[in-house]
Formats: C-alpha cells, sequence, structure tokens
C-alpha cells in the first residue's frame, strides 16, 4: 500500500515549491494549510489553489472532497514528515547550527565560506524552528552539496525534534547562555536543550562536531565526542593567535608558521568565535585559506545583527535583532572598549526571561553602574521597573524615546543600539 507521504512526495518532485502564507503563493507551489493562535490556513486553501497552488495540503474535514486539495490529519506533522522523507534521499554534508549568541551571523560565515568550492544552502534568515527546519530541508535540491541549517529553540526537546528532520552529521553549538528561560526553567534546561544536538550527533556513525577548545562548557559536554576544535589554545585543531576590534572584529589564524590576519565587517570582539568556527569548518571541509579569507571580510551583516552604519550626524551599532543578559553584557563590554567620543547606549527591554525577568534586568543596570563609559537611555516596562540610578534616563515604550529623539535630536555620538527583537529599536534608526 502507497503511504499518504509517498503519494505526497511524488508530487513535490514534480512541483518541488512550498507556500505556507496565502500572501504569498508562488505558482504551481504545493499550499500547506498551517494553523497559528491568530489564523488557520485551512481558511486560505481554495484561495490558494485559485492563485495558482498545485496542491493545497489541508486537515479540515470539510475541505476533504475539495478539488486539488490533499486532506491529511495534521498539516505540521505532515509538512515534518515530507521533510524527513526528502532528507533521506540527501546524501550530503548536512552541518546542524545551534547557540544563544551568534548562530545565525556564524551559519551566514560558514556559508559564505563554504560557498567558496561548494554549491551550498543555508537556512533563509531565521527559519530556524518547527516550521522553518522542515522548509528549509524541502529547499534543498539535487545540485546542493552541503548545507548549513540553524536550529533554534525556547524548549526542551525542541533540538531533539528538530533533529530528527535535519539529521545532521556535523554540527556546532556556538555558545550556551541565558535565554528563553520562559520555555527551559533555568540554566540549566537552557544547557540541556541546546546539548540535544550533541546527543543526536553521538549516536550518528562518522558525525564531526565543531567545538569551540575555549569554552569549558562546550569542552566538557563533548568530551567523549568526535570533534574538531578551533580557539586561542595552544591544543586547538585550528589556532588562533589573537581577538581583537576596532571597532571590527578581528582574528589572526596561526597556520603552521604564518599568521594570517582576517578583519571583518562585524562589530565587536564577541563576534570572533564567530568567525574562528567559520574558519575552521572551512578548513575542514578544505577551502583555500585565500578564500575562507576573502569571505569572512567581504562578508557584510544584515537585519540588525552587528551592523555599523553612519548616519547624517551620528555613529550608530545597531545589534538590536536580539538581546539576552549574555549577550547584553557582551555588547557593553565591547562598546566600553571602543575609543569613540561622545557615547550613548540605548538598551532595550530582554524578552522571555520568566518570572526572572525583573531580576535579570536588574542585574544589567548594576553591570553598567561599575562597566560603563558612556550615556545611558533604557527602553522598556521591565528595565523601567528596575532601580535606575539618578540622573539615567529611560523610557517605558519605543514609541515614547522616538518622539522624545525627534524633538532631542543627538548630534555627533557613537550609539549602541542593543535589544530584543520586539522592542524595535531599529525603528529610531530615523530620528538617529
Amino acid at each position: 500500500m502507497i503511504s499518504e507521504i509517498s503519494i505526497l512526495y511524488d508530487h513535490f518532485l514534480k512541483y518541488p515549491s512550498i507556500s505556507t502564507d496565502s500572501r504569498k503563493i508562488k505558482n504551481d507551489s504545493i499550499f500547506f494549510a498551517l494553523k497559528g493562535d491568530n489564523f488557520n490556513g485551512n481558511d486560505f486553501a481554495i484561495q490558494s489553489l485559485k492563485q495558482g497552488c498545485s496542491l493545497a495540503v489541508v486537515d479540515d474535514p470539510a475541505l476533504k472532497n475539495k478539488t486539488g486539495c490533499f486532506y491529511v490529519a495534521n498539516v505540521l506533522d505532515t509538512l515534518q514528515s515530507l521533510a524527513i522523507h526528502h532528507r533521506k534521499t540527501l546524501s550530503i554534508p548536512m552541518i546542524g547550527i545551534t547557540g544563544t549568541n551568534g548562530k545565525t551571523t556564524t551559519k551566514e560565515l560558514i556559508n559564505a565560506v563554504l560557498s567558496k568550492k561548494f554549491k551550498t544552502y543555508a537556512t533563509q534568515g531565521n527559519f530556524n524552528n518547527h516550521i522553518g527546519v522542515p522548509l528549509s530541508i524541502l529547499s534543498i535540491n539535487k545540485t546542493v552539496e552541503i548545507a548549513v541549517i540553524e536550529m533554534g529553540a525556547n524548549h526542551i526537546g525542541e533540538i531533539a525534534r528538530l533533529c530528527e528532520i535535519a539529521r545532521p552529521n556535523y554540527g556546532i553549538i556556538t555558545n550556551i547562555g541565558i535565554a528563553h528561560l520562559e520555555g527551559f526553567g533555568s540554566f540549566e534546561g537552557v544547557v540541556k536543550a541546546k546539548t540535544e544536538l550533541y546527543h543526536f550527533l553521538s549516536k550518528q556513525a562518522n558525525s564531526v562536531i565543531f567545538v569551540n577548545k575555549d569554552d569549558e562548557l562546550l569542552q566538557q559536554k563533548t568530551a567523549q565526542a568526535v570533534r574538531f576544535t578551533y580557539g586561542l589554545s595552544p591544543n586547538a585543531n585550528i589556532q588562533f593567535r589573537d581577538v581583537s576590534a576596532n571597532p571590527f572584529a578581528k582574528v589572526i589564524w596561526k597556520l603552521n608558521n604564518n599568521s594570517i590576519e582576517l578583519e571583518s565587517q562585524l562589530i565587536g570582539s564577541y563576534n570572533a568565535p564567530n568567525i574562528m568556527a567559520a574558519v575552521c569548518i572551512g578548513h575542514y571541509f578544505n577551502i583555500d585559506v585565500k578564500n575562507i579569507k576573502e569571505a569572512i571580510e567581504n562578508y557584510h551583516p544584515e537585519n540588525q545583527r552587528s551592523q555599523f552604519l553612519k548616519t547624517h550626524t551620528n555613529k550608530l551599532i545597531v545589534d538590536a535583532y536580539n538581546a539576552n543578559p549574555s549577550s547584553m553584557i557582551k555588547a557593553i563590554d565591547n562598546f566600553k572598549q571602543m575609543q569613540a567620543e561622545n557615547k550613548l547606549m540605548i538598551l532595550g527591554d530582554m524578552f522571555e526571561l520568566g518570572n526572572k525577568s525583573k531580576m535579570h534586568h536588574q542585574q544589567i543596570i548594576d553591570y553598567l553602574k561599575e562597566n560603563s563609559n558612556s550615556e545611558i537611555i533604557l527602553v522598556g516596562k521591565e528595565f523601567s521597573a528596575c532601580d535606575i540610578p539618578t540622573g539615567w534616563s529611560h523610557f517605558l515604550t519605543t514609541n515614547d524615546i522616538f518622539e522624545f529623539l525627534s524633538n532631542n535630536p543627538i548630534l555627533a555620538h557613537t550609539i549602541l543600539l542593543k535589544g530584543s527583537r520586539g522592542m524595535k529599536l531599529e525603528t529610531l534608526i530615523k530620528t538617529l
């Protein structure tokens, strides 16, 4: 008996394109009627067919016998099962990447390096969840020689499930810090969740884990694994002499008796491990040294991740895509070390910290008291509920500070914008 997934996969081979948003239908694609808290894709299935889809995968019984609809028990489960089926047909290196900070930047750097030699596929944007990963896998065609799949998580068990879908044979965790405590419950929960990638790889034959030799926790968690290491440690497989930032991150790669300087366009020394990881993986896959250097130095960050922008009136460091206590501390430390006049930090709330949110926001304020050499503006209800020193400015919402800056322009400053994505601090750029 031919299975439901086999039938759907045969259709996918003829029409290898997936749509999940009825507002962005691709001609001849397969529409998956996914559901969310505020939408039901089944409501748009017929519309998607009229807009040019070849098939609509639905789980509403009312659509079971409608022409063009492929009825299943659960659309999300079917999407994931189709991705698993497709993955079994791929015999390429699949690099899984996760971590608390830097995973998207590291993914992009790895992709830039590997693309110098291979036809690569890398997760688009941050499509790294239970929907994004299967969509990524289904985007890999037979021309791709190597893939880099980003995996995000906000609860225990999620990385394990994503590994079952992507089935990586190589993997890297950038780092493990405090984030998404609402879902993980504690730092120990974060560690357990992130290292699910290690547990999966440890059970796969011929798998390799890329590990930062300078990170004691990651070293401990991979002690029994087959690993290829990088870092400042003299025992690392890929060794570096030095890292610095002024303001762009630079690393010095020690290769045989040579020192190779790699100066990136990424702000902050906290990006050095991301660069080192890309160098390590590129070297492992035999990318020429010249091409590794070129890929690193020509990579331009986007999407408010470690971007350096010059406006007519100020210099901006825009790191407003994500924030958690560990990334916030690193950004503060880096900004302190920068040589610049008239420095200002605009820091927004950190999200998903659960019942420990106020404690972590207060800890950031206390850290700023001892480790800042710049003006400070805090934004958000979490920061505003803390004990803020006299003289510091704070605003309850991003709209509030937007109005203030529109009427009170800041001139000739070097400004750090750092906060969680939901704060939308990037909207302030037009006022700066």
